[in-house]
């Protein structure tokens, strides 16, 4: 039974993805109505074409027309849907396996569509390194929304109290860079982002996304500079593409932050991670 309840959050996760897709791909526009097309020849895709997962797999990553490439973005962010879905519906299992209250389905489709938004942000951060303030502001304010219902299940004032003013305290440090660097060090959109990690997790365990975001971030910009130097030292005939790709990589290549400070976010409210051992002193 569980099986198939995980099964029904992952298959819906992929469906709610592929409108993720289409969001981020038309965000600006006027609207997200409207056909989907390919890309590259303009073809109306038949509703065989748009199965989230299966019909990428089936066509070889190819549109049917012109045999042009799809990007992976649609499948990846297909699949990263699904897998987050099922595993906010776990969580909450774990928490109370009492899924017929409205409580907790009100409580799932807040957390669910946060996330939604964050995956949005991240895939959007991604593409045009910016991150958009209706998106993370919507995101702020589900967060917010969540803290006061913790509240409401603690009445614990000082520590909801706490974990408010600790996201504006987490936020200024990112916040000067941003003002003294004039927006080269960091994005002002990053430090928007870490104002609700603690109204989302607690301080101490948004303390510890944010330093898990950074490790991320940190480990991936190394293993991308190991990665060119190690493709520099093969024969050019070998990995083409890969090595065009790489060429203009430097310390001082602008990477994205957000996707990064959204994985740790994650895995630490997947997990429970307090990695600094500030959740102890402070009872939470």
């Amino acid at each position: 039974m569980l099986s198939l309840f995980l099964l029904f959050f992952f298959v819906f996760g992929t469906v709610i993805g592929s409108f993720l897709n289409v969001v981020v791909l038309r965000y600006g526009a006027k609207t997200v109505s409207g056909r989907s097309i390919c890309l590259s020849c303009g073809k109306a895709l038949r509703w065989f074409e748009l199965v989230p997962l299966m019909s990428f797999v089936a066509q070889n990553g190819r549109c049917r027309g012109c045999q042009t490439r799809i990007s992976w973005q649609y499948f990846l962010v297909e699949l990263i849907t699904g897998l987050v879905f099922a595993a906010i519906a776990y969580k909450n299992l774990q928490l109370t396996t009492d899924n017929s209250q409205p409580v907790w389905w009100l409580v799932v489709g807040g957390e669910l569509l946060l996330w939604c938004l964050l995956i949005m942000l991240s895939v959007y951060d991604l593409r045009h390194k910016i991150i958009p303030d209706a998106l993370v502001y919507s995101a702020g304010a589900l967060s917010l929304l969540i803290l006061l219902f913790s509240y409401r299940e603690t009445y614990n004032l000082q520590l909801t109290t706490y974990n408010f003013f600790s996201g504006f305290l987490f936020a200024a440090p990112f916040a000067l860079i941003w003002f003294f660097s004039r927006g080269r060090a960091m994005g002002l959109g990053d430090a928007k982002l870490i104002v609700f990690f603690p109204w989302l997790l607690g301080l101490a365990k948004g303390l510890s996304a944010l330093i898990i975001g950074f490790w991320l971030g940190a480990a991936i910009s190394v293993a991308a500079l190991v990665l060119k130097a190690a493709v520099s030292l093969l024969p050019r005939r070998l990995s083409p593409a890969l090595r065009t790709r790489l060429r203009t990589l430097s310390l001082k290549t602008e990477l994205p932050l957000g996707p990064f400070l959204v994985l740790g976010l994650f895995l630490v409210y997947l997990f429970g991670w307090d990695i600094t051992g500030l959740g102890m002193l402070l009872g939470e």
